[in-house]
């Protein structure tokens, strides 16, 4: 094996396979180190026997339309699926078809309120002093309910200005949401065949441990198999993801000091997500069919708040859904608890009125060691915590993944974006095209 390569990327998730594709023809030698025995980190989907729809234990929507990802997409022969539908809500124990623009009250109290103007603040504190911007007692609730559910955040730490930016118009929130045909490992296809270069090499079940480094020279301490080894780099691109990186996992030396303050003006959210396979589709069929066309289902007081099916495909598949302080709580206890409160959840919207679940599928992010969380968001005071964690050190350590991605941070995308932008960083440093 070389032990000597122009540039080593850490993980082989999104952004790594971004930015390695987008080096491709620059000529340099290109190792690509990841833990697991997968690549994709966080974007990890299962192809059941019988089942239309993939098993998504990650990374699942597309949230707009964005050209990076409809691209990689076209080039595997895959669609990206648009997946609006109705939402129905538990009320007072009868499901109720969502009409009242509660979103829209939220959306135009944070626009009177001026936050994006002010210091910054938690958006637990905008919440508290929301009543003097017309913002009702409901809409605040749903406001609490959807930072933690969607954004996998603490009201209590993330940013309301973060929040602010990412509601309002032309935000990821004001765009339609799609599902890759075939599941995200469509995409990872993609990716993949554009690395099968003899400049270029993938090894999977490496982990690292250390991370030496000067201006123009690094030195990785790694293991395999339980064999240990060192290689040396001229470069490298970490994209570890938050979790790992603030838990420490890899040691740096010398270490990140520079990064600090990013890694502190950064969360990393907790999130379960249990995909549940019954024997057939059964909310297509009871009360007549009326939610046939149902995508999301909602219930505030339950353990898992909110529920999807795979529309516009049709599959006996139920998504059960769990993100932020819950998350982190609920995710602390073995798998058959887990899949208990879902299943109390679920009877609680639809009155016991399923049939025989014939599998479960979930993976713990947050006890995950190579992952330690699902994904980022900014804390409060944060705003410049995802370019700061992006800036390279000496030219010779740079940074991708989500959480380094100014405009679309927390998702595919921006692991996408970020890895197309270190791949530029890299290439300058270099002199190449």
């Amino acid at each position: 094996m070389n032990t000597s390569w122009d540039v080593v990327i850490i993980g082989a998730g999104v952004s790594g396979l971004s930015a390695a594709s987008e080096l491709r023809k620059s000529g340099l030698s290109i190792l690509i180190l990841e833990a697991r025995d997968r690549i994709g980190g966080r974007v990890w989907t299962r192809h059941e026997p019988g089942l239309s729809a993939p098993v998504e234990l990650g990374a699942e929507f597309i949230h707009g339309r964005v050209p990076e990802t409809f691209e990689l997409l076209h080039e595997v022969g895959k669609a990206a699926l648009d997946t609006s539908g109705a939402h129905w809500t538990l009320h007072d124990g009868k499901l109720v078809q969502n009409t009242e623009d509660l979103f829209g009250d939220i959306q135009n109290a944070l626009t009177r309120s001026k936050v994006l103007e002010k210091p910054d603040v938690t958006f637990q504190s905008w919440l508290d002093s929301s009543g003097q911007y017309g913002l009702s007692r409901e809409a605040a609730t749903m406001a609490r309910a959807f930072v933690e559910g969607f954004d996998a955040a603490d009201p209590a730490r993330v940013s309301a200005q973060s929040i602010a930016d990412e509601w309002g118009e032309g935000g990821m929130l004001d765009a339609p949401q799609f599902r890759p045909l075939g599941g995200y490992s469509s995409l990872l296809s993609a990716l993949a065949g554009s690395l099968e270069r003899d400049n270029i090499r993938l090894q999977l079940q490496t982990v690292v441990a250390a991370v030496r480094w000067k201006r123009g020279a690094v030195e990785i301490d790694a293991t395999r198999f339980d064999q240990t080894f060192t290689l040396r780099a001229r470069t490298v691109i970490v994209t570890l993801p938050l979790g790992v990186l603030q838990a420490g996992s890899v040691r740096f030396s010398p270490d990140l000091a520079a990064k600090q303050r990013a890694l502190e003006g950064l969360t990393f959210g907790p999130v379960l997500k249990l995909s549940m396979r019954f024997r057939k589709a059964f909310w297509e069929e009871i009360d007549g069919g009326k939610y046939a066309g149902a995508a999301f289902f909602h219930s505030a007081d339950t353990a898992f708040p909110t529920f999807w099916t795979s529309l516009p495909l049709r599959s006996p598949l139920m998504t059960a859904w769990i993100a932020g302080p819950k998350a982190a709580q609920l995710s602390t206890r073995e798998m058959p608890y887990i899949i208990g409160q879902a299943f109390e959840s679920l009877s609680s919207v639809f009155g016991g009125q399923y049939p025989e679940l014939q599998a479960a599928y979930l993976h713990n992010w947050q006890t995950d060691p190579f992952s330690r969380g699902a994904y980022s968001y900014i804390a409060a005071g944060g705003s410049d915590a995802r370019s700061m964690l992006a800036s390279p050190l000496e030219d010779t350590l740079f940074f991708a993944g989500e959480a380094t991605d100014e405009n679309e941070g927390s998702t595919v995308t921006g692991a996408l974006q970020s890895g197309a932008r270190v791949a530029q960083e890299v290439a300058r440093r270099f002199n190449r095209p």
